[in-house]
């Protein structure tokens, strides 16, 4: 066993101290590789992970608020994004139907193709990073991880209530 699997394996209290690093290890190596692959476009991780939310969203676009909500981010950074895919020609603005406040963001035809060549790009990215797990084992760490990933926004949520 390697040095790093033996520290993880170790006992609770090492396992503590490693989350943390290790989903921070494993973001960061996941957002430079795919910045790196997708920089010939022009578009960001952050931009394309609104064009993915867009693209899967309800059709009448999603309102800022909500993108805001889905990736974890605050509303200047995501207005500001907003603001630069929209100069770029990706998204478009539109009233909302029901409150007169929000607009809705859609993505116009250019941002769709784009989006359609990262999307490609990203799930390659994906199966050469999953290819390091078992096949087998594969589905159940991302079902694992998913459930990570809401415990630690519930407790965040927690803690932001309090």
């Amino acid at each position: 066993m390697n040095r790093s699997a033996a520290a993880v394996n170790t006992g609770s209290a090492t396992t503590e101290k490693r989350l943390p690093i290790l989903l921070r290890h494993a973001w960061y190596g996941l957002n430079q590789a795919f910045r790196r692959r997708i920089a010939h476009t022009g578009v960001t991780p952050d931009q394309f992970t609104v064009m993915r939310n867009l693209a899967e969203g309800e059709h009448l676009g999603l309102t800022q608020s909500r993108l805001t909500e889905l990736m974890g981010s605050d509303p200047n950074t995501m207005a500001a994004l907003i603001e630069r895919m929209e100069t770029h020609g990706w998204v478009e603005r539109h009233p909302h139907e029901h409150d007169r406040r929000a607009r809705r963001i859609r993505l116009k035809p250019t941002g769709r193709r784009i989006y359609g060549q990262l999307r490609a790009i990203a799930l390659e990215l994906q199966r050469e990073i999953l290819r390091t797990l078992p096949e087998s084992s594969r589905d159940s760490f991302l079902e694992d991880l998913s459930a990570v990933a809401a415990a630690c926004r519930a407790l965040a949520d927690e803690s932001h209530d309090s």
